[in-house]
């Protein structure tokens, strides 16, 4: 019996005792074991509404797994098949340096500065986020979000991930100038518009597979497929953004691409596994992806040798994979998570 075979013959034998959830950046031969396929929020809801399942496998990165452990109830067991799958944009702000920049922004701006942080961090921001009434956001709810945020409060400051921070704001109509930019390793604020104007503080965080996106791939591709349209993901830098003709969640892309006319073309800058799954669900059109080196390796982390490790050790009763939020952190993190799940 193959691995892939032992897989298919636990999940029949657990049934609705297993959830197997993959992202999106997720290989095809793990995406075939799922029960969801999805972005970060929309994986978060489907782990929320989940009452039955007794065990949830999650195939992506730690991250991920800890909002699936503070959104689920405490009987449920949430494992993750690669431990060492974490996310480089997520390690780039903790609490401790989270609380550093809080005390530096109020001394600056007052208190009138409300958190934001991408679901992309540690269940310790999130946590940090909620207790100073703050909320989480996605790339497929960030603009709903951020509204929500302008209108509680005169500011936000928003982190990790700056990118999808400045784009956000920027189709909210708020300039650029407009927004100041934290550091986190040497404790530096900047801006260069009055402290009256400063509407986003963004952290100097970022994906590093979006961020690397440059000009020149851009421009290559366009010169390569000129009759194409240059869809990417909003953790690229604001100035790739302005280059495409379109940017949004991996959601935004799947469906961009799905509901186009046959025959049309898409270059997409973001991540390939997902880019590849799109090619080959639209064979009526030609999809290209824009960075050939747009590979996460944190996501490709999980293989069918240690996803069926993970379902033997739930046999076992091993759950020496299960991730787990401890009690005060997860409720501090509830009250971030929960904002978002209401605003989507």
């Amino acid at each position: 019996m193959t691995s892939s075979e032992r897989i298919f013959e636990i999940k029949k034998q657990l049934g609705e005792d297993l959830l197997i959830l993959a992202h999106h950046y997720q290989r095809d031969e793990i995406v075939q074991f799922a029960d969801a396929v999805g972005d970060s929020l929309k994986l978060a809801q489907i782990a929320e509404k989940n009452k039955r399942a007794k065990y949830i496998v999650f195939c992506g990165v730690h991250f991920m797994a800890e909002t699936a452990d503070i959104l689920t109830d405490d009987g449920q067991i949430v494992l993750l098949p690669a431990l060492d799958a974490g996310c480089p944009m997520a390690d780039m702000a903790d609490r401790q340096q989270a609380e550093i920049c809080w005390d530096i922004v109020t001394k600056e701006f007052g208190e009138s500065i409300v958190p934001i942080t991408y679901i992309n961090s540690k269940a310790e921001v999130k946590a940090f986020v909620g207790v100073h009434d703050g909320t989480t956001v996605t790339s497929g709810n960030a603009k709903k979000v951020l509204e929500w945020g302008l209108g509680f409060k005169d500011k936000v400051l928003f982190l990790p991930d700056q990118n999808l921070g400045m784009n956000t704001a920027v189709d909210l109509g708020i300039p650029v100038e407009h927004m100041a930019m934290y550091d986190p390793k040497t404790q530096k604020l900047t801006y260069s518009c009055s402290k009256e104007d400063v509407k986003m503080i963004l952290w100097d965080g970022y994906c590093c597979l979006h961020h690397s996106i440059t000009a020149e791939l851009v421009e290559k591709a366009r010169k390569a497929v000129p009759d194409a349209k240059v869809i990417v993901h909003p953790e690229c830098r604001h100035e790739r953004v302005k280059m495409s003709d379109g940017k949004g969640s991996t959601e935004f892309l799947i469906k961009e691409v799905k509901a186009a006319q046959s025959g049309t073309k898409w270059i997409i800058g973001t991540e390939s596994n997902l880019v590849e799954r799109i090619k080959k669900d639209n064979p009526d059109k030609s999809v290209y992806l824009l960075d050939p080196h747009s590979i996460c390796t944190n996501m490709n982390k999980t293989s069918t040798e240690n996803l069926l490790d993970t379902l033997e050790g739930i046999l076992k009763g091993d759950f020496s994979k299960q991730i787990t939020v401890d009690k005060q952190t997860a409720e501090d993190s509830v009250k971030s998570l929960n904002t978002m799940l209401s605003l989507s």
